[in-house]
């Protein structure tokens, strides 16, 4: 019986390991894009995010002239009791004392540093990054040779609410819509009943890519193609047959005497849907509603398809494409725009998080 039990701690805290180390692989990466976000282009190009923390790194106390040492980057020199090359010296050579000799600079215009390691913290944090991707605002950018540089900003605000008008609707429509079509699956009667919802499941197995080509042709006869419409029309009917199924399976496990009491009582279908099943529904209605957005928000080929490139309905995610394309090198700005792309994301999923497990194991349990 000890044994038992002994097996069963270990095996919660075996559990309970895996998860904290699962954790912390997706929470790092996350607190690095954070940290970044908020340095300048010199700091991101020559340290990690984990500069904020402390650390130990070399600094410099002083300087020596080579011309004055009567130093030969040539041959072998002798610097404060230590002999070296040009190039051990380049790299840096340390003394007994613990202090490191570096040598900065070509051989004719060098200087030696002497540097001392020292416990360092690096929280030189600006808003510039942000006001640069969202606001547009240009910025002029100082080289460490002391040449200026003005760089052209990228204004996000547009693709951000370009985001937030197709990705709340393409949620909410398809909600609507399974829950009506998921109710009448669970608790109405008519022909025909178990053959479509046979075919909403099996249109679950059916790729989205094999149906855009003739989406795309059909919006192009009813002039739909660009417009907002299209895109909200396409995602509501990708979504539908998740939606529906997982709904389905929330519905017909809600407790029949409820029901069976609504109807006693003179209510129709569509009072028991709206003032019952709806309210009793929302962890599903919540779980899919994760789903759904967050599907929606990091779309890139729907939107691409269905919206084209117009400036004018520029998504968040065509948009950080862009800025990928045009700006590879300046990380500064990437993780700036990565970070305000996932923030929506976040907060919704942080909303609704205590009804996710709930809507996800719906129906799993019977008796």
């Amino acid at each position: 019986m000890r044994g038992q039990k002994q097996r069963k701690q270990f095996g919660k805290f075996l559990v309970n390991l895996t998860l904290l180390f699962i954790i912390i692989v997706w929470t790092v990466p996350t607190l690095g894009i954070f940290v970044s976000s908020f340095r300048n282009r010199t700091k991101i190009d020559t340290t990690g995010w984990w500069a904020v923390l402390p650390h130990r790194e070399w600094q410099a106390v002083s300087e020596l002239d080579p011309k004055s040492l009567d130093l030969d980057p040539d041959g072998i020199m002798e610097i404060e009791g230590i002999s070296g090359t040009f190039d051990e010296f380049r790299t840096g050579v340390e003394t007994p004392d613990g202090k490191r000799l570096t040598w900065l600079g070509n051989k004719r215009l060098g200087r030696i540093e002497v540097q001392e390691q020292v416990w360092a913290v690096d929280w030189d944090f600006s808003l510039d990054n942000y006001r640069q991707v969202l606001g547009g605002q240009d910025f002029e950018f100082k080289r460490p040779d002391g040449t200026v540089e003005v760089v052209p900003g990228d204004n996000m605000i547009n693709a951000f609410l370009n985001s937030l008008a197709v990705a709340i609707p393409s949620t909410v429509i398809p909600i609507l819509i399974a829950a009506f079509a998921a109710y009448a699956f669970a608790w109405m009667k008519f022909p025909g009943r178990r053959t479509l919802f046979i075919l909403v499941v099996a249109l679950l197995v059916v790729p989205l890519q094999i149906a855009l080509v003739p989406i795309l042709r059909d919006y192009k006869a009813l002039n739909l193609n660009g417009t907002f419409l299209a895109i909200w029309l396409a995602h509501t009917g990708f979504g539908l047959a998740l939606a529906t199924y997982l709904l389905y399976n929330y519905i017909s496990q809600l407790p029949r005497d409820i029901l069976e009491s609504a109807f006693i009582d003179g209510a129709s279908h569509f009072t028991v849907f709206t003032q019952l099943v709806m309210p009793l529904s929302l962890p599903a209605l919540a779980s899919f509603a994760i789903f759904q957005f967050l599907w929606v928000w990091n779309d890139y080929l729907v939107a691409l398809i269905f919206l084209g490139g117009n400036p004018e309905f520029e998504l968040v995610t065509q948009r950080m494409a862009a800025i990928v394309g045009a700006r590879g090198q300046d990380w500064h700005l990437l993780t700036a725009g990565a970070f305000v792309s996932m923030l929506l994301p976040l907060i919704v999923f942080f909303s609704l998080q205590r009804f996710f497990v709930r809507g996800l194991l719906a129906g799993s349990v019977k008796g």
